[in-house]
């Protein structure tokens, strides 16, 4: 999935909202490494399976400010986040262990500044700078997969 307008996010939630899942706000932090993309996968904190930082939305920031903080918060990144989203996908979540809630996840390119080896979570989970191919093979959940793998970018510049 391409970038969006950004009118489109409001369009995207209420979507998620009227199909009542969850949303959530989630960074494709990349970087361009001798002209080739390469993105950055983290465990998630219980299954420490490779996902991307992603959380709730934070009361007074924007979607795209929400997705960078989570960025720092879950894996010390620091960086330019596009206002416009690359892409969304769902997943099942354990809203409470007792029944599984749908969340979609929209997502905004973030292209690295500075990464810290102090964060808020950077005991809980370990971090991964791949190829988007390498990274799409570690990923569970096949649409989140597939925006990886179609993600370059060297057409954002």
């Amino acid at each position: 999935m391409g970038l969006q307008n950004p009118a489109g996010i409001a369009a995207m939630a209420k979507t998620a909202e009227k199909a009542g899942r969850l949303l959530q706000y989630g960074a494709l932090v990349y970087r361009i490494n001798n002209d080739k993309t390469q993105v950055m996968l983290i465990t998630s904190r219980r299954s420490q399976r490779w996902i991307l930082p992603k959380g709730w939305p934070i009361k007074g920031l924007k979607p795209h400010q929400a997705a960078a903080q989570e960025a720092w918060e879950e894996a010390g990144i620091r960086g330019k986040v596009s206002k416009q989203p690359c892409g969304l996908y769902t997943y099942p979540k354990d809203k409470d262990l007792r029944k599984a809630a749908s969340c979609t996840v929209i997502l905004f390119p973030m292209e690295l500044r500075k990464i810290s080896n102090k964060f808020p979570e950077s005991g809980e989970r370990r971090r991964k700078w791949v190829s988007p191919k390498k990274a799409a093979a570690r990923i569970a959940n096949r649409d989140l997969a597939r925006i990886i793998r179609d993600f370059d970018a060297r057409l954002l510049r």
